[in-house]
């Protein structure tokens, strides 16, 4: 058992939560949806960097299951059809911006606590010096294939 990181989602999925309950997440949605000003682009390019950057930092797990409700706020107000741009931006940016961190993602924070416990220790700074430009280039181009396939 990997304890350091279930004590580490335990704890993320409790700071998720009070975000959700406290209105959080809806003051976001509604921030989203002003910022973008009603322009389906600029809420495509939002979606996409804001969980890049996001899930690099946070967890790609809880926050997608936090911007779930966000996007689904954003496609009603848009008119949109259920299977729709906006859910391509969360995926993928939410995907890759997970790459950007050791705490982005599950396997990440798996691998290393396990390497170590093998004895090869991976600092934060490290694996963001490694991953991070990398992790900017792969949303970059997921941006200009949504723009274009939208």
């Amino acid at each position: 058992m990997e304890w350091p990181s279930l004590i580490f989602f335990v704890g993320l999925f409790v700071v998720i939560a009070a975000a959700e309950s406290t209105g959080l997440i809806q003051e976001i949605a509604n921030v989203v949806l002003q910022a973008s000003q009603g322009n389906l682009t600029i809420a495509v390019i939002m979606i996409l960097w804001v969980s890049a950057i996001a899930s690099a930092f946070i967890d790609n797990i809880p926050f997608t299951a936090t911007m779930l409700p966000i996007v689904l706020f954003l496609s009603e107000s848009f008119g949109l059809p259920k299977d729709n741009v906006l859910w391509w931006s969360l995926s993928l940016g939410a995907c890759l911006g997970g790459n950007g961190t050791v705490i982005g993602a599950s396997a990440n924070v798996v691998t290393v606590g396990v390497a170590e416990k093998a004895g090869f220790r991976i600092s934060f700074v490290e694996y963001m010096k490694m991953c991070w430009w990398p992790m900017m280039i792969t949303v970059t181009m997921c941006m200009v294939y949504l723009l274009i396939a939208y």
